[in-house]
């Protein structure tokens, strides 16, 4: 017994220790660790098949040769001698350090000898991972690898704008390069590493979004098939490396990345969960719709839409449909109208609806006219458009004319506007115009007006009410009449006040207060305030009290009137008026033409008035400046725009400069200037002239005291005494026929005209005196005047000696010029000799043997009765004295 228990106890150990060595060889074999996923895969030994109770094995990661992580992988009984895997994820790729692994088994507390697997190292630079698709929002390491010999210089990003960037100097031969992916690539990037001998390598990479289609919504055109549609978000712009996969219910859509996918289904009228599945490199998605699509119906357009009937006001149309299970639907069909200017549309409804009706049209006028329908119970949305159909509406008689009046005085200008083309209907023939008093409308008077022309001017009594038709005539007929009440008194004349406005934007804006009169609504009309007044007009409805006008004639600068009126069952009764501008403009310069008047030391300065052509802006008052010659300047001012001038006062005697101004909203416009000398006033004038007579009397006066008390002394000066000639008695006496002849001497011994000297003589009482020197002669005194006797040819020519003379102070000298010693020598007389100086030959003159002295100064008469004539010397043997080149006159004697 001792025996057989001691056998089996050394059974037993030889067993456990066989077992026991036996584990130890079972261990991992075929060890593969992959270079870019970092994935390792091994196989177990044959000798683990033995193993019954499971077998772990230890793992251990190492970094450049340091240990960085432990862990282990269990195998199950059933797993043994099959291939195992473990995968780790570094923070850094596997290139960025030498990476290895160390694998053994363990069993009952024994282990197997470590394998180790180590990465290969690179003999050429590399930056890894190499074209990785990469999630936005997540972070990125990158490793740079040189071989030994060669150093890193920089590591960075190319072509990517993300500025959350960190590197790493892991070791003089490894760099790392972390990057935070906040924003999509546009492109791939790039990650580059260069080295300080310049090499350059790097790695690229796509950082883009997983799908994030939204909004699945599915219906059905046609009852047969489904049509889905969802929003794509921002597959859009994403890389082709990233595209996107669509499925709906399982099928493939073929144009998924439009966000539409149609396949064909059996429909029920019941919901269902419509399932569209989106896939890229990044991730996948499923978005859902549920519902009824028998209750979505997309309904297609319409076709073969055509007007069945055409009226003048009215159109009937049909079409027909492709969709055969349309016919059952309760459809309600949309047609939309279209005149050129505007849109209407209108709406019909009906089981299976392909007709409709559209009213309210404008005669001969062209629309172009759509349809669409949708279903009217569970109505989902509108088909779509059919194709546009043109049609033209047939004519008719053209509308009612819009018609307005002015009147002036007797003269009604009756106008209406010209009918558009939507008003016509048609092309206008002629207008034709009647008017009658409203008490006697049975006499009216009519005529025709051509279509060129769209106003009337009537003359008509002004105390009389009329009553104007106006209508418009075309091919289908004519309108109906427009009917205007011109009253007895001008509506003008109503004593209605006249308020400013201001235009903005090229328009006026007018609001008046309610008129209980206004039955038929209001009128605003608007006119130029000068020049022609071209009068337009509006009407506005009886519910409103504001109006906008505007008009393609307005023009800046220049004034307009705008009436407001009651439009009455009778005449139309003005309530307000405006004047203003649209737009005020600047006003020129040398707006006034300017005058003044100077009243004492006061100028007015006026201009006529302005007319309102020039007033390109209104005119708020005036200005005058006046500035003297010391340049001071001063004003005065008047806030009226109807004055016509103003006054500066209190000026001094000088001259100024008045400069008129206009006050308006743009400041000081039309400056015009006038220079003024100021005068003297009239009282200080009339002193300065008493003044001025007063110093010439006071002058005279003094003049005349003077001269009176030096009147002998100025009188001897400007009347010196005049010597009388020596007579004799035979002076008076009468001469006989023996003794008077006439002294006669021949003009042709001369060649000029000599002077003969006039004889003055003064009345003294006789004094007979002889001279010595000279032998007496007679002169000879007739009741005609006096002349003296010739000498005989045979007696030499008496020669008149000037010496011996007495020269008279103050008398011309002349060759003979004194006093005629007289043997009969008369003291009451003295003959005096006088001739004006004139150049004369020297000597005396030789002819035919007689000597004679040339006279100096030709004869003057004394008195017309004292004329005497010249002839040929003639022989008077009893003459006293006898001469030829002169004789000697003496005057007559006066009464005194």
């Amino acid at each position: 017994m001792i025996t057989w228990l001691l056998l089996f106890s050394l059974f037993r150990q030889s067993t456990q220790d066989g077992q026991g060595e036996g584990v130890l060889r079972c261990g991992p074999q075929n060890v593969t660790l992959d270079y870019d996923s970092f994935l390792l895969k091994w196989e177990d030994d044959p000798s683990c098949s033995v193993i019954r109770d499971g077998l772990v094995y230890e793992l251990q990661l190492l970094i450049a040769d340091k240990p960085e992580h432990n862990g282990e992988v269990v195998v199950a009984p059933a797993q043994i001698g099959s291939t195992h895997s473990w995968k780790w994820t570094s923070h850094l790729p596997s290139q960025c350090a030498r990476h290895s692994v160390r694998l053994r088994s363990q069993y009952n507390n024994q282990s197997s000898p470590w394998m180790q697997k180590t990465l290969p190292d690179q003999g050429e630079i590399l930056v890894l991972p190499r074209d990785q698709i990469l999630e936005v929002g997540s972070t990125a390491t990158f490793c740079c690898m040189v071989p030994d010999g060669e150093s890193i210089k920089t590591m960075f990003l190319y072509d990517y704008k993300g500025t959350n960037v960190t590197t790493t100097k892991i070791s003089e031969h490894v760099h790392s390069l972390t990057v935070h992916l906040d924003q999509e690539s546009e492109n791939y990037s790039d990650v580059r590493c260069e080295t300080t001998k310049g090499n350059i390598n790097g790695a690229s990479f796509h950082a883009s979004y997983p799908p994030d289609d939204s909004d699945l919504k599915c219906e059905t055109r046609d009852l047969e098939s489904i049509d889905c549609f969802w929003n794509v978000g921002r597959a859009a712009n994403e890389h082709p490396a990233m595209e996107r996969t669509y499925q709906l219910q399982g099928s493939s859509c073929i144009n998924g990345r439009s966000g539409k996918c149609s396949q064909k289904v059996k429909l029920d009228a019941a919901e269902r969960n419509w399932t569209l599945t989106a896939t890229n490199r990044l991730g996948k998605l499923e978005i859902h719709d549920n519902a009824d699509l028998t209750k979505r119906v997309h309904m297609v357009a319409p076709d073969k839409v055509a007007a069945s009937t055409v009226n003048p006001r009215n159109i009937s149309l049909k079409w027909s449909w492709t969709v055969q299970k349309y016919s059952n639907l309760n459809i309600t069909c949309q047609v939309d109208v279209s005149d050129g200017n505007s849109n209407t549309k209108t709406e019909n409804i009906g089981v299976g609806l392909t007709a409709a009706v559209i009213k309210d049209l404008i005669p001969y006028w062209d629309y172009v006219v759509r349809v669409r329908c949708g279903t009217a119970q569970h109505f989902w949305k509108w088909g779509d458009w059919s194709k546009s159909v043109k049609i033209c509406t047939k004519g008719d008689v053209p509308d009612a004319l819009d018609v307005w009046m002015k009147v002036k005085a007797d003269q009604a200008v009756i106008s209406w506007k010209v009918p558009l083309t939507n008003q016509s209907h048609g092309e206008i023939f002629d207008y034709k115009v009647s008017w009658a008093k409203t008490k006697d409308k049975n006499q009216s008077n009519q005529t025709n007006v051509s279509r060129s022309n769209h106003s009337l001017t009537l003359t008509l009594d002004p105390s009389e009410e009329y009553m104007v038709t106006v209508t418009a005539r075309n091919i289908n007929g004519s309108s109906s009449p427009s009917t205007i009440i011109i009253p007895r008194s001008n509506l003008d004349t109503s004593e209605v006040k006249t308020s400013w406005i201001s235009g903005s934007n090229g328009s006026f804006f007018l609001s008046w207060p309610d008129s209980p009169n206004a039955s038929c609504g209001y009128i605003v009309d608007w006119c130029p305030v000068f020049g022609n007044c071209t009068f337009e007009w509006m009407k506005v409805p009886p519910n409103r009290t504001h109006t906008t006008v505007f008009s393609k004639n307005f023009e800046d600068g220049r004034r307009y009137l705008l009436s407001i009126y009651a439009c009455t069952e009778g005449a139309a009764v003005l309530l307000q008026r405006r004047k203003g501008y649209i737009r005020e403009t600047k006003i020129g310069v040398e707006l006034f033409k300017l005058k003044y008047k100077q009243e004492d030391s006061a100028v007015e300065v006026s201009w006529e008035p302005i007319p309102l052509e020039k007033q390109t802006a209104s005119i708020h008052g005036y200005i005058l400046y006046y500035q003297d010659k010391s340049g001071n300047v001063f004003n005065v001012s008047t806030d009226d725009p109807e004055a016509t001038s103003l006054t500066a006062k209190n000026l001094n005697i000088s001259m100024y400069t008045f400069t008129v101004t206009a006050s308006t909203a743009f400041g000081l416009c039309g400056n015009s200037s006038i220079n003024v000398t100021l005068n003297p006033p009239a009282d200080q004038l009339i002193m300065l002239i008493l003044i001025s007579l007063g110093a010439v009397f006071l002058i005279l006066s003094v003049s005349t005291i003077i001269c009176y008390r030096q009147w002998a002394c100025i009188k001897h000066k400007v009347y010196p005494p005049i010597p009388k000639p020596v007579l004799t008695d035979q002076w008076l006496t009468l001469p006989d026929e023996h003794t008077s002849h006439h002294l006669h001497f021949d003009q042709s011994y001369y060649r000029e005209v000599l002077d003969i000297p006039k004889l003055h003589d003064q009345f003294r009482p006789p004094q007979p005196e002889v001279d010595q020197d000279y032998k007496p002669f007679t002169f000879s005194q007739t009741p005609k005047g006096y002349y003296n006797k010739p000498l005989k040819k045979s007696q030499p020519c008496l020669t008149l000696p000037t010496t011996g003379l007495t020269s008279q102070p103050g008398l011309p000298s002349s060759p003979i010029n004194g006093v005629f010693p007289n043997p009969l020598y008369n003291p009451s007389y003295n003959l005096v000799l006088q001739s004006v100086d004139r150049e004369v030959k020297s000597g005396p003159e030789v002819h035919e043997g007689i000597p004679f002295i040339r006279s100096f100064s030709g004869y003057q008469p004394q008195s017309p009765d004292e004329t005497f004539t010249t002839t040929e010397l003639e022989e008077y043997p009893n003459s006293p004295i006898s001469c030829v080149s002169t004789y000697i006159l003496l005057p007559q004697k006066t009464s005194n």
